[in-house]
């Protein structure tokens, strides 16, 4: 989610806000903390140790589950509704694309092949949900088609990931509120 975060800092640092004092919040702590062990996560699948994919789904969870601390402390209600509505509309593109394909995302890597971070023998071995996509591929534009090198992610993926870009910007905008003694609307 790192992508996210530097995002929202290029943002907020296009608005003027002060991004060092915001990004050093202990309230996000929890998060960084979060998407450390995610990395780490990653970097095993990337050096082809792949125990800890049944785990996958709950780490990411878990690094969204932490910006509910953020959220409760700035009141940032609204801009988890619409980040909300984000995850929402990309899990349903998800669900869809995975339904029209008999219950399974159809992946289209590229850059990770040549990054080695996919292997399509250990793909067939240990990815239930994944399927190397095809000719027969239904909704190919909402498969998993971006190919960022270290992960391919799909247009659902995205969305789902916006969340994040929408709470750190809207927190470090109340923290630029609150270090200048200001509401944080």
């Amino acid at each position: 989610m790192f992508f996210q975060v530097l995002l929202a800092v290029v943002v907020g640092k296009l608005k003027k806000y002060r991004i060092g004092q915001a990004l050093l919040n202990k309230y996000f702590l929890p998060f960084y903390v979060a998407d450390l062990i995610y990395i780490i996560y990653q970097i095993n699948i990337f050096c082809g140790n792949y125990v800890f994919i049944p785990y996958g789904p709950y780490l990411k969870n878990l690094t969204l589950v932490t910006l509910l601390i953020p959220i409760y402390i700035y009141k940032l209600y609204l801009p988890a509704l619409v980040g909300s509505g984000c995850i929402a509309a990309g899990s349903l593109l998800n669900k869809l694309v995975i339904f029209a394909n008999d219950g399974k995302m159809p992946v289209y890597a590229s850059v990770s092949r040549l990054t080695g971070y996919f292997s399509e023998a250990a793909f067939e071995k240990v990815d239930s949900t994944h399927v190397i996509g095809s000719a027969d591929t239904k909704l190919k534009v909402l498969s998993d088609f971006i190919d960022l090198g270290y992960s391919v992610i799909s247009i659902g993926d995205i969305l789902i990931h916006l969340f994040v870009f929408v709470i750190f910007y809207y927190g470090i905008k109340a923290v630029n509120n609150q270090l200048d003694g200001g509401s944080q609307s």
